[in-house]
């Protein structure tokens, strides 16, 4: 529309000057080019309102989302399980129906199951119990054996000692002999020097008196040499017996020492199988503790499972009294109603035969007339015989015929007894 009032008006510019571009011989300032206005508002920025942390918030909803999941998937994994366990549990249900349908008698299958199982967790305890005996029994022994090692190993420890005193003994006995040795040697040269004067002194007199010459240095050099024979005699001895001495300690104190080492081992051996045997009677003790709280949980259980299985039975027995009432009940109403039935068919028949005899009599009449009427009902009508019968389905199960006849009610009563009487 715009575009051809611009053009129009184009046309009109070069013809009178009416155009708006204004080429032809208007007026001037209607002719002109107009100015370009520009809309500020346009230029504006917009103003999107976008949330700067709707990223984040998408993120946080996409993890809810997973959790969600996840939680769903752990939802439909605990319903199946579910389910499994409906099944397991209806499969048991199923078989204690099967089983108080079996024992009629009110005795469940279940007791010999579980006096079979407490009859084995009995035997299990009675025969974890003799072997926590037959473990005391060892342990008791193992102590006993320990003890006697102890004192063993006591005694060796005393004899060391001992050994070690008499050694100390011995070397100090080794040492009073040297200082014995130093001694004799000090009193032997006292005693040398001694008789070195009183032999000087008695080789004067004797030059004196006798004018003798005695050799003194071989009496002297004689008496020196007995002295020193003895001392090394002495001393010999004392090497002898203290080196025969110290092997025997050194042999003793090494059998000592393996003696205590093969002790020392003995005792690690046996504070081991004491360990482990405590170890083995905790461990039972703890399995007689099991066996006796799992027998315990298994008889209540049984006995919880017994009463249930009861109760179920008792009340299956009841479904199927009352089952059987209703039974014998709705057997009561057939037969009712089949006598009922068998009445009404007698009934049929009998009017069924009359209306064939009155047919049959009123056959001879001039005129019939057989007619249908709504709602489901009949009529049949004779003149001659003037006899009616009428029948209206939907208000009454049964049939009900009137008829009246103008010859003979009479011969017609005792022919409908008769009719009744014989058989269809």
């Amino acid at each position: 529309f715009e575009c051809t009032r611009w053009l129009g008006g184009f046309s009109g510019g070069l013809g009178g000057g009416r155009s708006p571009v204004g080429f032809g011989g208007g007026p001037p300032g209607v002719g002109t080019i107009q100015e370009v206005t520009v809309n500020q508002s346009l230029l504006a920025p917009l103003n999107l309102e976008i949330d700067p942390s709707i990223h984040q918030v998408r993120k946080d909803e996409k993890e809810q989302i997973k959790t969600l999941n996840n939680k769903f998937a752990s939802f439909i994994d605990k319903v199946r399980f579910l389910e499994q366990q409906n099944k397991v549990l209806e499969t048991k249900w199923t078989l204690l129906q099967d089983q108080g349908q079996k024992n009629n008698s009110g005795k469940s299958n279940l007791d010999p199951l579980f006096e079979a199982y407490i009859n084995n967790l009995k035997r299990q305890l009675a025969n974890l119990l003799n072997e926590r005996g037959r473990m005391d029994g060892e342990l008791k022994n193992m102590q006993d054996l320990v003890e006697d090692f102890k004192n063993k190993y006591e005694e060796e420890i005393n004899r060391r000692t001992a050994a070690e005193n008499e050694f100390v003994v011995l070397k100090k006995v080794g040492e009073t002999g040297g200082v014995m040795d130093a001694e004799l040697t000090l009193t032997v040269a006292q005693e040398l020097a001694q008789l070195s004067v009183q032999v000087s002194d008695t080789s004067v007199i004797l030059s004196m008196d006798n004018n003798r010459d005695l050799d003194l240095s071989s009496i002297i050099a004689e008496v020196k040499a007995q002295y020193e024979d003895i001392a090394n005699r002495s001393r010999a001895e004392a090497e002898a017996w203290y080196q025969t001495k110290f092997e025997e300690l050194q042999a003793t104190a090494g059998k000592h020492g393996d003696d205590l080492r093969n002790t020392k081992g003995e005792i690690s051996e046996l504070n081991r199988l004491i360990q482990r045997i405590r170890s083995e009677i905790e461990n039972t003790r703890n399995q007689c503790a099991t066996l006796q709280t799992a027998i315990g949980d298994s008889e209540e259980r049984g006995e919880l499972a017994l009463k249930d299985a009861k109760a179920k039975i008792i009340d299956l027995e009841d479904a199927l009294q009352k089952a059987k009432a209703d039974m014998a009940r709705q057997l009561r109403e057939y037969q009712e109603l089949m006598n009922v039935k068998l009445a009404l068919d007698i009934e049929i028949a009998t009017y069924r035969k009359l209306l064939e005899g009155e047919e049959r009599g009123s056959g001879l009449g001039t005129a019939s007339s057989l007619g249908y009427g709504g709602g489901g009902g009949s009529g049949l009508s004779t003149s001659g015989g003037n006899f009616s019968s009428g029948s209206a389905k939907g208000t009454n199960p049964g049939v009900k015929i009137v008829s009246k006849t103008s010859s003979s009610k009479k011969s017609i009563k005792s022919q409908s007894l008769k009719n009744a009487t014989q058989p269809e």
